[in-house]
């Protein structure tokens, strides 16, 4: 990655908001629908500033003087200025779903909002809002951290008990939890990595590696596979040796079929 996509809390916090016209006027939109405050340069209070003005020479002037206070700034259309940039957003509170392209194309990134809408049930939220409301007795029902994690990840796996995708009803989570489901058992698992398209695996594969704590690969395992385990699994190259810890451990095997390198 090459930004870290985070979430940030701006509830009745100042934002530094300079510039007029549309792009300033969007920017406004989007930090008090936030929840922030906008506020001009002379604030110093606020962390965060966004430069919305139109002409180059006072656009890097006003970034320069930001940075130099030690605030993170965004520069409207001009990436190679910005600390941070803000996403198209899909909204189903308290789901928000962020999609960044890292300043190199805001229409792709909107193309890909207007898809994904269309794919995410309005009830998504609210499934959010019973899992929160469940949490205790989700650790009731789970008491092991990794335990629970599995059994979470296999009801929200596609086709799932609680799949996010489709629509459920009001009383789905308290069913899921008075009906169980380990999801992947902790052991180690061998996967034969056919093809360098992440596309490409299988449904089990793409569940093992969303499930795993560690995972052992070759070498020259191809980083776009890599990159469909769970973000926060240990990964190390497999050099056959024992001590890899408890819990969901997958090796990763390279073996390409004929003309997929």
């Amino acid at each position: 990655m090459n930004q870290l996509p985070i979430f940030l809390n701006l509830r009745d916090r100042p934002v530094i908001l300079l510039g007029d016209g549309e792009a300033a006027d969007a920017k406004r939109r989007l930090i008090e629908r936030s929840g922030g405050i906008c506020v001009g340069e002379d604030n110093h209070d606020a962390r965060l500033a966004i430069v919305a003005l139109e002409d180059e020479d006072e656009a890097i002037a006003a970034v320069a003087r930001l940075k130099a206070r030690g605030l993170i700034v965004n520069a409207v259309d001009r990436p190679a200025l910005c600390d941070f940039t803000t996403p198209a957003i899909i909204d189903r509170d308290p789901v928000l779903i962020a999609i960044g392209t890292g300043g190199a194309s805001a229409g792709l990134a909107k193309a890909l909002r207007q898809r994904l809408e269309g794919l995410l049930p309005a009830t998504l939220g609210d499934l959010a809002r019973r899992l929160d409301a469940a949490r205790d007795a989700i650790r009731q029902r789970w008491p092991g951290g990794a335990e629970r994690r599995r059994a979470i990840d296999a009801a929200l796996a596609p086709g799932g008990t609680l799949d996010p995708l489709s629509d459920h009803a009001a009383d789905a989570v308290a069913v899921w939890i008075a009906g169980g489901g380990a999801g992947v058992s902790a052991g180690r698992y061998e996967i034969a990595i056919a093809s360098p398209d992440p596309d490409e695996l299988t449904l089990r594969q793409v569940r093992l590696l969303g499930s795993a704590d560690l995972v052992l690969h070759p070498s020259d395992m191809p980083l776009a596979i890599l990159a469909r385990a769970r973000a926060d699994a240990a990964m190390r190259i497999d050099d056959e040796e024992d001590g890899a810890p408890e819990g969901v451990v997958v090796r990763l095997i390279w073996a390409p079929t004929a003309g997929s390198s």
